[in-house]
């Protein structure tokens, strides 16, 4: 009878604890499937793309934990992708010639993979009522770091603008932004001065000139786009006269030389042994325009999706820039350098 009693108050127990060991179970697998997502980090310009992507291929698969964005700037993304910290890293510019002798030294192998284009946008407070367009060379007057502390106001960039103080927002300097910007305004990609607002996270930027009648900034087309009503857009006068950022004038090599490819980077390693990476990136390039459309970021073509799925399937490996940025590209041009299998060796 006792054996039977102490048997019932064991069942009990039993029965009492399993609901905790179940939570404790639901918990770690939770914990472990976060551990398993895989990020993809990098550029704040290519992070609504990013993100749009695992929204689109979370929809059509089932897979919403798989993967996860993060928005630390071009830089900082290669640094982890390069150390193997991570497996897809989003950039606003070619990997550069470091980062390309790190990667080979720790053994990362990958394929360079335009998703999208960007026009880095130059933007004003809407209740700007002067200035309408802006040239390469005043943007050199103000930007430049020989203008640090000596470019204060809106008159010293062009005289007919009111003597007033103009406030600076842009990318910090781990930005793809930043670099891009300086080297097709300032011949240089540090060549920039430093007295002004700076951040990696474009949101702060926009809120830094649409707080701002005074301010003025640059950043990505995406971030314009979804913020239009708070900033207003400059027509840059540059290789192909004054024209506006927008759709069509980069994809009609017109923005020219503020225009520029976007990219996943992915570890070729990983890309084999993985079935989930995989199949994310070839629905990315599947759904390409929808991704971008949906990201505020300006597409490629179909065919072009379909030539960089191409691309993919063949495996073709390393940068097609050889850690140059190319500035003033249009868009067949950096396309056709991306699809070239001639590359040196050493960019491979």
């Amino acid at each position: 009878m006792i054996d039977v009693i102490a048997l019932r108050f064991g069942s009990i127990a039993l029965l009492a604890v399993a609901p905790c060991l179940l939570a404790g179970a639901t918990q770690a697998q939770t914990a472990l499937a976060a551990a398993r997502k895989i990020l993809i980090s990098g550029s704040s310009t290519v992070y609504p793309f990013s993100k749009a992507a695992i929204e689109a291929y979370a929809s059509r698969s089932g897979k919403a934990a798989s993967f996860r964005a993060e928005a630390v700037g071009t830089s900082a993304g290669f640094r982890q992708f390069c150390s193997k910290t991570t497996v897809v890293t989003a950039a606003s510019r070619p990997i550069n010639t470091k980062e390309l002798a790190s990667c080979k030294a720790n053994g990362v192998r990958f394929l360079e993979l335009p998703v999208a284009f960007d026009a880095i946008t130059v933007v004003v407070n809407p209740s700007n009522s002067f200035a309408q367009e802006i040239s390469t060379a005043q943007l050199r007057t103000l930007w430049e770091r020989k203008a640090q502390n000596k470019v204060t106001s809106w008159n010293q960039v062009n005289p007919t603008w009111p003597n007033i103080p103009i406030r600076l927002c842009g990318p910090g300097t781990d930005s793809g932004t930043y670099d891009t910007f300086n080297k097709a305004i300032n011949g240089n990609e540090s060549n920039s001065r430093q007295d002004y607002t700076a951040s990696e996270d474009d949101n702060v930027l926009v809120k830094c000139v649409a707080q701002d009648p005074n301010a003025l900034g640059y950043f990505g087309f995406d971030y314009y786009q979804a913020n239009r009503s708070r900033l207003r857009a400059l027509a840059v006068n540059g290789l192909r006269g004054s024209v506006i950022p927008s759709v069509n004038s980069v994809q009609t090599s017109r923005y020219l030389p503020l225009s520029r490819p976007l990219f996943f980077y992915v570890n070729d390693q990983a890309l084999k042994s993985d079935p989930t990476l995989r199949s994310m990136i070839v629905a990315t390039l599947e759904q390409g325009v929808k991704v971008s459309q949906k990201a505020g970021v300006i597409p490629l073509q179909d065919s072009t999706y379909r030539l960089v799925t191409n691309k993919l399937y063949r495996n073709v490996l390393g940068s097609a820039f050889g850690g140059k940025l190319p500035i003033g590209l249009t868009v067949g041009q950096v396309l056709e350098r991306s699809f070239d299998e001639h590359k040196k060796p050493q960019f491979r």
